[in-house]
């Protein structure tokens, strides 16, 4: 079925259902960034691939919403499926109950999925498209959706405790510490990455991160677990039980919220609760007293055990990735360019390159994130992905971005570079070395306890505004230890986040420019928030760089760099010795 016949399919269930819309988002239950095949009826229905937007289907139109990072990806995918794109954050570009409301005539029926959006969700719905009517359905799709992928389970490994650094009994008596809930409580986690670091296992059920699909309920004394029985083995199974954690069927989790009795408190570990699940759960539900989330923000302070690791992975990544420096150099930068125009090379190939490189590691697990190679123009596409059939020639000029990071069985890494491939315009080397210069920038500073990443982000953008450039995207996002390479709660970003920063916190450094039609510049490190000193009026932290992999000098104007900046760059041995 194509993508017209698939809306058509589910307008005519619309109609059958008395349903004027209905609101389709790129969500599982559990709300990840990268959701199993089963789950992805938005890109199913519209052919737009990203990983982030929300599509609304209504009798006669069809519109998707999403954000800066897939305006143009999205606007080649969603050609001749008469689907609408709207541009988030852009002026002119109506909300999607605004949007709804000017289709749909009075008394209509506005359709969500209970099992794919949040609670909180469901409420600003049912406010902002009043007096339209929000109804709850369950999963339309199965009854639409020919040969539709099924839900899959795999096998569960343990991350030992010396790779951890912590049992699952002393994380849960330190969360059940930290909540403070005097009565009887259930403290609910629904999101996977919260699982998979609570209870010390990992699996593969979700693409690049190593994840299991599962619920978990933590109360004073023990862990119920809700997954796939048959896929943890026995040793698991046995680790677990001295761990006091008990493994159930992961259906039955709906059904144990609505056991509890109305005299326990339940306290969701975040808001990304489904309607079905929070509603489930009955009176008597209080919100999580950390900002953050009081699991998440445990997570994401790591101890000095996963601190070692994440080093440890950037190291192994660095291994690799010079490697393929090496090979960009010998095989396309000083290629005689007859022997080159003969036999050049693609985005893909040095995509399959830089994996190669990394499976000699007998500790690489696999990628962390969908690569991005994106060579000139595509560069300015910040979530491009090259494919074997419409990937581009790589020439011997210009720039060649790559965001490219790694699982190790310790450790989790994300690394952008943007190396020259030849000539270089003038535009492109001065922007180039503003991205460096706030890259640098936010690498050195030294903050008080008590700091927020949008405090500090100016300090990657500063150089690019004074350019008249700006990036719409995050500068820096939290980076999990053997999980999601995008975690919360910790950011740095324009946004403003509630979520101070904390020692042990591991974030990206990436600033970017992106010249639509011309070339994008992104430059990534891993950094650690770390102690630097106890002043009068108390802590004081600083970054800790810990990627290991070198940054072309090439494009750089050197006039545009102050001196604290070079000594920076050659004191982490990005550069070989400091420019006069």
């Amino acid at each position: 079925m194509d993508r017209r016949g698939a809306i058509i399919s589910l307008r005519t269930l619309m109609e059958r259902k008395g349903i004027s819309a209905m609101i389709i988002p790129s969500n599982d239950p559990h709300f990840g960034e990268y959701i199993p095949d089963h789950y992805k009826c938005r890109e199913w229905l519209s052919c737009f691939t990203g990983s982030a937007g929300t599509l609304v289907v209504t009798g006669q139109s069809a519109a998707l919403w999403t954000d800066s990072r897939y305006f143009v990806q999205a606007d080649k995918e969603l050609a001749g499926t008469g689907i609408l794109l709207m541009k988030l954050k852009i002026a002119g570009t109506p909300s999607i109950p605004e949007w709804i409301k000017s289709e749909l005539p009075e008394g209509g029926t506005v359709a969500i999925d209970e099992d794919l959006f949040t609670y909180s969700e469901y409420k600003g719905y049912q406010s902002a498209l009043d007096p339209l009517k929000v109804e709850m359905i369950s999963d339309p799709f199965d009854e639409i959706w020919e040969g539709r992928p099924s839900l899959e389970f795999h096998s569960v490994e343990c991350m030992p405790e010396s790779v951890s650094g912590e049992s699952v009994i002393s994380k849960r008596e330190r969360l059940c510490a930290a909540l403070g809930v005097g009565t009887p409580f259930a403290y609910v986690v629904t999101a996977l990455d919260e699982i998979a670091w609570l209870c010390n296992i990992r699996g593969c059920d979700v693409e690049y991160n190593p994840l299991v699909i599962a619920y978990a309920i933590v109360t004073t004394d023990k862990i119920t677990l809700f997954g796939c029985v048959d896929m943890f083995p026995e040793h698991v199974k046995s680790y677990l039980r001295s761990q006091n954690v008990e493994i159930v069927g992961y259906s039955s989790f709906t059904d144990a919220l609505k056991g509890m009795g109305d005299d326990v408190v339940k306290i969701f570990s975040s808001d990304q609760a489904t309607v079905k699940n929070y509603m489930a759960a009955g009176p008597n539900i209080l919100p999580d007293p950390t900002t953050g989330g009081t699991l998440n923000l445990m997570k994401a302070k790591k101890n000095s055990v996963e601190l070692d690791g994440f080093r440890r992975a950037c190291a192994e990544d660095a291994k690799a990735w010079k490697k393929l420096l090496e090979y960009l150099r010998v095989n396309i930068v000083e290629k005689d360019p007859q022997e080159y125009i003969l036999n050049p090379l693609t985005e893909y190939d040095i995509a399959e390159k830089l994996i190669e490189f990394r499976r000699e590691s007998e500790d690489y697990r696999g990628e962390s994130f969908e690569p991005i190679v994106a060579y000139a123009a595509n560069g300015a596409l910040p979530h491009y992905t090259a494919t074997k059939e419409s990937c581009s020639v790589i020439r011997q000029r210009g720039f060649l971005l790559i965001d490219s990071g790694a699982q190790y069985t310790y450790g989790t890494t994300d690394t952008t570079r943007t190396i020259p491939m030849g000539p270089l315009t003038q535009e492109e080397m001065e922007d180039y070395t503003a991205v460096l210069k706030g890259m640098t920038d936010l690498s050195m500073a030294r903050f008080p306890q008590g700091t927020r990443g949008a405090q500090l982000d100016i300090l990657a953008r500063g150089p690019l505004f004074s350019r008249g450039k700006k990036y719409l995207h995050g500068t820096g996002h939290g980076i999990g230890h053997y999980l999601c390479v995008h975690e919360g709660p910790q950011s740095i970003r324009m946004e403003e986040n509630p979520v101070h920063l904390y020692p042990g916190m591991v974030l990206s450094n990436e600033p970017a420019v992106y010249v639509e039609g011309s070339h994008g510049i992104r430059i990534e490190n891993t950094i650690v928030v770390s102690p630097w000193k106890v002043g009068d009026d108390g802590e004081y932290y600083e970054f800790e760089t810990i990627t290991q992999i070198p940054i072309s000098t090439v494009p750089v104007v050197w006039s545009r760099l102050s001196e604290e900046e070079k000594q920076w760059l050659y004191s982490h041995g990005f550069i070989d010795q400091p420019p006069m």
